[in-house]
C-alpha cells in the first residue's frame, strides 16, 4: 500500500531521469512515506523548555591562536618549481 505524500517518487525520479521500476518507485514512496510518519512523530514531541543550539553537543572552537613564524622565503618555495618567472609559479593553462 502507498503511503500518501506531497512528494510523488515517480515524479522526481523522471526529472532526475532515473529509470526506476514499478517496484523500486513503490519501494521509495514507501520509505519516503515512513520519513515522513517519523518527522510527524518528531513534530508531536515538546521542545519548548529546549534550548535552540546548532550542535546536540557544546562545541568549542579548538583552532590553536594565531602566531606569525619562520615560514619559506619565495626563494625557497621557487627552488623545486619545474617552470618560474619573475618570482611566480609557472603552470599549465586549465582554463580556456
Amino acid at each position: 500500500m502507498l503511503i500518501p505524500s506531497d512528494l510523488d517518487v515517480a515524479y522526481v525520479a523522471k526529472l532526475a531521469r532515473l529509470n526506476l521500476t514499478d517496484a523500486e518507485t513503490q519501494l521509495f514512496q514507501k520509505q519516503l512515506g515512513d520519513v515522513l510518519k517519523y518527522a510527524d512523530k518528531l513534530r508531536a514531541v515538546d521542545v519548548s523548555h529546549v534550548e535552540a543550539a546548532a550542535h546536540a553537543i557544546p562545541i568549542f572552537n579548538v583552532f590553536r591562536e594565531d602566531e606569525s613564524r619562520d615560514w619559506f622565503t619565495a626563494e625557497q618555495a621557487l627552488s623545486n618549481a619545474p617552470r618560474q618567472a619573475n618570482g611566480l609559479f609557472i603552470v599549465t593553462k586549465v582554463v580556456e
